[in-house]
Parts: C-alpha cells; structure tokens; sequence
C-alpha cells in the first residue's frame, strides 16, 4: 500500500502537484498548483512511524551586519528546520509516517552539552547541529551519541572533515576548501590566475585564508600577495566612518605586484564589504565578500528554488540564508531516508544515507549525496554576488572519475580523516 502511494505520488509530478515537488524535492521546476496545499497533520495518525529529530544550537555572540540592509536574525537556521518538517510531513501523510521537530537551544552562557545529553538519554538519536567546532565535538563525543547521527549545518571547518573527523557526523555545510576550490574554478575559467590575497585575523579568516592557498596551487592559480587586515574601522555607521574606510582601503590594497583579483578571507565580516569599489587598483573582489562560494543565497531561483524560496518567505517572513537552507537540507535528509525505507532508528539511517541508493534533492539540478570518506555533502556550490547569481561550480571542464563535485574538496586520495570505529 505504501508503494503504491508513492508511486501516486510520483505519477503527480505530471500534474504539477506540490506534494510531488516536495517528495522530489526541487529536481523538476513544476508548475505551481491550483489549489491551495492543503497543511499537514500537527499530530501523528494512528499507526503512523514518527520519526522525531532533535534540533541542536546556542546563542553565539555574533557581530551586527556591516550593512543596515542586514538585519539581526535571532531564528537563523531554525526557521530552515521548522519548514523541513512540514514538508517532510506533506509526503509523510500519504505514506503513514510522521515528524516532529524537538527545538533545544541554549543561551551564550549556558553549556550545551549537558542537555543534549539529556535528550540523548531519551532516545534522540537523529540530530541537526547548528553549532561551533568545539560544542559540535563535545556532543559527538559523548558516549551516549556514539550511535547518533549528527548533521552538521554550520561549521565549515576544513578540521572537523579532515583530522577532527567523527564517524557519527555527516557535514551538510560546504567546508573552506569546498569554497575555496569552486571560486578557484571560475577564476581559472575566466583566466583570473593572479591573486592577491587580504585576510582577517580571526581563527576563521586563518581557515579559509589555508584554503585559499591550497586552492591556488591545485588548480594552478599564483598569490601575488598576501597582506593582512590590521586597521581599525572606527565607527562604520556615523557619518564619519565611510570617509575612514575610504582611506584605508586604497592603503591596505597599494603596492601590490599585478593582480586579477583580490581574494579576501573575512569570515568575521570586519572589513571584507569595504574592499569593493574602494581598492588601489580597479579590480574584482572575491572570497567572504564579492563574489563569495555559498551553498545557497537568496537570489536563486534556478531547479524550482524560487518556489523553496516563496515557502520559506511566506513562513519565516525573511528571506531564506545560508543557515536556514542547511538546516533544511540536514531535516530533509532524514525524511527521504525514512520515507525511502520504512525505518528511522539512528543506525539504519546512518547505513542508508551511505549507501548508493542514497540521494537527496536541493535544488540544485542534481541528487546530493555523502562522501563516504569523510562524510561531506557532495554539492554544487552557488557563486553569488550581493544581488544575484553569478555561477555554478563545478565548473565546465574540470572532470572527474566519478562525481564532479568531488573536484572540490578534498578527494579520497587527499583526505586525512581515519574514522575510529
């Protein structure tokens, strides 16, 4: 009966219904329906498999936006979750399964380990982590998630896929050197090979700004320069602070050797806006700021994402980050392996989503799947201005024996995770 259902289901693509877009989960732009979708169930039928998955995060001390245009978001990444849920309970409600959405956030001085440990202790072992390196660690390691599967959706650490790597912990979030790579492709592409690279002070701006290296010599790119941030900003929002920055960025970008473009690793977001239409020399900018490697941004549209876009806008009434879409796809992973297999104990989605009939639809115009070395999302990378799409990496002729976006990353051959069993 359940086969049967989906099969109904999938037959609906043709009639551009959107429970079918949410079972296939963006591979086909459909038209929008005629009738209004009708809401899914808030409580569980009788009989139906509920598959409850945790949502882990804290309050971190964040910097306000350079921009005004940016404001504080106190959801960021939940909002993403919550939507999820509801669509994986519109396909649920046709199959006799049900989800439920378990929210545990901390505070900025609360500890978070401990009360996941608590829900651990419950029987929650499917987690969606929206946390730092260190917290993400502490809770992977405690004895209680030994057979938990934890999605990552914020940290892009190139460590925690490289020698930090947990076996319990698969990343959705692209990491630095994913980044890195897919804007090295097009930079290759457009035969902008001369770098010239400014960075941050932060221990991410010094992750990325590795990255940044290690991209330039894979695909053959040369760093003219590197030179480091070390001005202060001042006030940037009193009427005296553009005429500050528009000093010291024509000082922090002089007397470079010649340069394509400058690559810049502000993941702090301290200074990287300030460096467009304000460099010595008339370049492009790239990197955190300019032209940044995104695993979504809010003016695509392409393989339906304009109608993932409209669902959480009418939803969240914001646009959808970066955050908010990882948090998505870290829920949406764990519907389609429920819904593909009847099952949702820890250990038969872990074996499932590693398999090779595991794949996941994000809007991207191709299925995403697990790198089984170090449990990264294989994705293409959205390469995106301020204000709209510029890219998509992998690029056209950078080719591999298997996945092409496995030309960003690090490959099986590269990688220095060793999972301890």
């Amino acid at each position: 009966m359940k086969r049967q259902r989906l099969l109904v289901l999938a037959k609906s693509v043709k009639s551009g219904s959107a429970a079918a877009l949410v079972l296939l989960g963006g591979w086909l732009a459909v038209a929008p329906p005629a009738v209004a979708i009708p809401e899914a169930p808030a409580e569980a039928a009788p009989g139906a498999l509920v598959t409850k998955v945790l949502y882990v995060a804290k309050r971190y001390p964040e910097p306000a936006p350079l921009s005004l245009l940016d404001k504080v978001l106190t959801d960021e990444g939940i909002q993403g979750a919550r939507l999820a849920i509801k669509e994986n309970n519109m396909t649920g409600r046709l199959v006799e399964q049900h989800f439920e959405l378990v929210e545990v956030v901390a505070k900025e001085t609360e500890d978070i380990v401990p009360m996941v440990k608590a829900q651990l202790a419950s029987g929650q072992g499917l987690i969606v982590a929206d946390l730092e390196p260190s917290d993400l660690l502490a809770v992977a390691d405690l004895p209680e998630a030994k057979g938990a599967v934890i999605f990552n959706v914020r940290s892009s650490s190139d460590e925690l896929r490289q020698q930090d790597c947990r076996l319990n912990v698969f990343h959705v979030i692209p990491n630095w050197a994913m980044r890195a790579d897919a804007l090295a492709q097009y930079l290759s592409w457009k035969k902008w090979r001369r770098w010239f690279v400014v960075y941050g002070t932060t221990p991410g701006d010094k992750e990325y700004l590795a990255a940044i290296r290690r991209a330039a010599q894979k695909f053959g790119a040369k760093i003219v320069l590197e030179r480091e941030y070390e001005f202060d900003a001042g006030s940037r929002r009193t009427d005296s602070g553009h005429q500050q920055i528009q000093t010291q960025m024509p000082l922090l970008t002089q007397g470079a050797p010649d340069y394509d473009v400058i690559f810049v690793s502000d993941v702090g977001e301290a200074f990287g806006d300030y460096l467009l239409f304000r460099t010595y020399e008339p370049r492009p900018v790239v990197g955190s700021q300019g032209l940044q490697a995104v695993a979504w941004h809010r003016s695509f549209e392409q393989y339906a994402g304009t109608q993932l876009q409209n669902r959480f806008e009418k939803q969240a009434k914001r646009f959808m980050t970066e955050r908010d879409f990882t948090s998505w796809l870290g829920v949406r992973v764990v519907g389609e392996a429920v819904t593909r297999t009847g099952k949702n104990k820890p250990n038969e989605i872990n074996a499932y989503i590693l398999s090779k009939d595991f794949e996941v639809a994000g809007f991207k115009g191709v299925g995403l799947t697990f790198r089984t070395w170090d449990h990264q999302m294989r994705q293409p990378i959205l390469l995106s201005g301020p204000r709209t799409l510029v890219s998509i990496s992998p690029q056209d002729g950078f080719l591999h024996q298997k996945f092409l976006t496995d030309t960003m990353g690090f490959d099986e051959p590269e990688t220095k995770c060793r999972f301890n069993k």
